[in-house]
């Protein structure tokens, strides 16, 4: 097939890398439901590894913002709500990943924002349709940039925190988390063959909570820096 778009090509989002020139260009961004039984729990569902599986929502590459980016409060919502998340970035093809494999997947990593409509996601849950309109908007997935797994090493334990307005919001360590970055690579691959540049949300820990115009969010984890975001 030959021709010109019909519109102008929009460039692929990208993720800064730390100590490099070249963009990490942005293939999907897939999130994990419910990684951290105390955040389960603050939104009032139970969890039991042992019978239930992870599951994922996405986000359109479109919707990534870098840190430090001031941002509007969203349109139709009143509970507008941060999430912050330890990033996962994949740095080669693969299906049907081993955990004896999985680490050698990770290019790196970074701290996330996952930017929720809370009361759409919550109306979305209790009638059984998709989270789209809760999730997957406009300036919905914040990054910082991504730290080189060569760099850090690998990760699976660390601290993971957020403030609001400078007041502790979560505070938490990433090895509490209910399955674990080896656990999620090794399932989302029996049902995508996963890409360089596939970014993987990891779940919130507890103490989610709304932001309001004027709001400033910053976010750290250990090893990998800060996330900062502003609400205009």
């Amino acid at each position: 097939m030959s021709g010109q778009y019909l519109y102008p090509v929009t460039p692929p989002s990208s993720v800064e890398v730390v100590g490099e020139e070249s963009l990490y260009n942005v293939n999907r961004i897939f999130c994990v439901g419910r990684n951290y039984l105390a955040h389960a729990s603050e939104m009032g569902v139970a969890v039991d590894k042992s019978k239930q599986e992870p599951f994922y929502f996405l986000k359109d590459p479109s919707t990534l913002i870098p840190s430090g980016s001031a941002i509007s409060y969203p349109p139709q919502t009143s509970n507008y709500h941060h999430e912050m998340e330890f990033v996962v970035a994949i740095g080669k093809s693969g299906f049907e990943i081993t955990e004896d494999e999985a680490d050698s997947y990770i290019y790196g990593y970074a701290c996330g924002l996952d930017m929720t409509r809370r009361d759409l996601q919550l109306k979305a849950r209790e009638t059984g349709r998709p989270w789209d309109l809760g999730k997957n908007f406009e300036e919905s997935a914040v990054i910082s940039p991504i730290v080189k797994a060569s760099d850090s090493g690998i990760i699976n334990e660390g601290s993971i925190e957020l403030t609001v307005n400078g007041q502790t919001k979560q505070s938490s360590d990433l090895n509490l988390l209910i399955w674990s970055v080896k656990e999620i690579i090794v399932h989302l691959s029996k049902f995508y063959h996963l890409q360089p540049g596939d970014l993987i949300y990891t779940g919130t820990p507890e103490g989610v909570g709304p932001v309001v115009s004027g709001d400033k969010i910053e976010g750290a984890i250990e090893k990998l820096g800060n996330i900062e975001l502003t609400i205009k």
